[in-house]
């Protein structure tokens, strides 16, 4: 039978589509509004604070040397060995350091000698990409090197990567892509992003038993549907710069749903009830928080 691929906010076929702008949590929303400020992003008050002697250090990086965390080369050493998987490559991002790259931006020109074009004011910008999908994605980098090697011009600014990631949620980003260009390029989707931005632990879509609960219950609900089984999607896997493949890293689906519908049903009633089932689970929050996307793939129950 055929195989759909949808997105939560979508219908059959909405992959295609640029996916409609998606209302943030309001838990993101807090941590947003508390990011900056009068406060430090642990909540201190600046007021007060004395820039001298021990007190000088203004961040955490003084003597970082540059170099890639070494907890995340070791996720991703795993992971190419087939001894980890992508929810450790996460997990070891929420203590790593890195870089934000950081490029001049032309304000206001002005008319110089000669008619020549003169800067009068640059402002530092954050760099976005645009993904296949038409996402806006935020590049990081897990190290000084890497970025420099990508983007010569730009200047890192160290991070930990909850912080770049509530960045990339205030930017309107829905995506962490780590080293592009590298030999391996890691990238982190929306639900793992929003995790990152919590401080807390990302469990992927295909392993996530409240959810498959939620989309079995849904699918109850229609005696066409015989069966539903929760797998890993094909846009989980990823390939490094020389053709590995990886189990991770990918920019998704990250989840497929496999249905076993009764035999008998023609087209129209199939494109209703898969039609029906997004529905019902793009209107549940859960569903919305920790599904980026999703392909649906059909099988007769008797198979």
């Amino acid at each position: 039978m055929a195989e759909h691929r949808l997105t939560p906010e979508g219908g059959a076929g909405a992959q295609e589509e640029q996916p409609p702008a998606r209302r943030l949590p309001g838990h993101i929303q807090a941590a947003l509004a508390g990011a900056g400020g009068l406060t430090d992003s642990a909540g201190q008050p600046w007021a007060g604070r004395s820039l001298e002697g021990e007190n000088a250090s203004i961040h955490n990086f003084e003597d970082d040397d540059g170099t890639a965390d070494a907890g995340y080369l070791a996720a991703v050493s795993a992971l190419l060995t087939a001894d980890g998987d992508e929810a450790a490559v996460v997990a070891s991002l929420a203590t790593a350091r890195v870089f934000v790259p950081i490029v001049a931006q032309l304000a206001e020109e002005a008319e110089g000698v000669d008619g020549l074009h003169a800067d009068k004011q640059a402002d530092m910008a954050l760099v976005t990409l645009k993904a296949p999908d038409g996402r806006l994605a935020m590049p990081v980098f897990s190290s000084a090197g890497a970025l420099a090697a990508w983007h010569p011009d730009a200047r890192p600014v160290a991070v930990y990567a909850a912080r770049a990631a509530l960045s990339a949620v205030a930017e309107g980003a829905e995506l962490l892509v780590v080293d592009p260009g590298s030999e391996v390029t890691f990238v982190v989707r929306r639900p793992a992003v929003w995790a990152l931005a919590q401080q807390k632990q990302w469990i992927p879509a295909y392993r996530d038993a409240e959810l498959a609960a939620l989309l079995r219950s849904a699918a109850k609900t229609r005696p066409a549907v015989r069966g539903l089984e929760v797998l890993p999607g094909a846009g989980v896997a990823a390939a490094t710069a020389s053709g590995v493949r990886i189990d991770g890293g990918g920019p998704g689906p990250e989840l497929r749903v496999v249905l076993y519908l009764e035999d008998g049903l023609d087209a129209a009633a199939v494109q209703s009830l898969v039609a029906g089932l997004q529905n019902d689970w793009s209107r549940n929050v859960l569903f919305g928080e920790r599904v980026d996307s999703i392909e649906v793939k059909l099988r007769r129950a008797a198979e």
